[in-house]
């Protein structure tokens, strides 16, 4: 019996290829095993394709991530079963599930893979890769918040020379104040 978070079936022969996919991510890129690594890196959007294996048990644990997957448009695929995707994703022992976070040499498997995915895999094929260009406007994002900060401090700055002045010509006028109440009483004395 299918489990209930297995929600749909991978046609024939890809489930190799992701596993390839995930070796080559693995030598090369970056892959996040387990449960809660393969949950923060969809969270987070890092991740490019998760993979479940279809006999956890409880099921419960893995539950939660199909929906996850569809809600941050992230493709999904599902292996027979943890130990051949634990030594895939270079463990000694299997684990539920593991999330390519940078495909590395993967990218051209990756791409192969997209398209044979069902679409009910959460993203399509064209959005599961997100573009060099995307992150370019992250960075410059990033750096348009760093320089709207910059007056800010540019403002603290002139406030602080301001003070400063204000507190200089109240000295200087104090000691003004004092010259002319000497020079007076000097005056007086004659």
């Amino acid at each position: 019996m299918a489990k209930s978070y297995v929600k749909f079936q991978m046609p024939s022969g890809l489930p190799a290829k992701v596993l390839a996919a995930i070796e080559a991510a693995q030598a090369t890129g970056l892959v996040r095993k387990g449960i809660n690594e393969a949950t923060k890196a969809v969270e987070r959007g890092d991740a490019k394709l998760v993979v479940i294996a279809e006999d956890v048990d409880p099921e419960e644990i893995v539950a939660h991530i199909p929906g996850i997957c569809a809600d941050k448009r992230v493709p999904l695929a599902f292996v027979a079963d943890k130990k051949s995707l634990g030594k895939a994703a270079g463990l000694g022992v299997g684990t539920s599930a593991v999330a390519i976070v940078k495909p590395g040499n993967a990218e051209s498997a990756l791409k192969e893979i997209f398209p044979l995915l069902p679409s009910s895999s959460g993203a399509a094929p064209s959005e599961a890769v997100k573009p060099a260009k995307a992150k370019a406007e992250k960075a410059e994002k990033k750096v348009a918040a760093k320089k709207a900060r910059k007056p800010k401090a540019e403002k603290a700055e002139t406030a602080e020379k301001a003070v400063k002045a204000e507190k200089a010509e109240k000295t200087e006028k104090a000691v003004k104040a004092e010259t002319v109440e000497a020079a007076g009483a000097a005056e007086k004395k004659e």
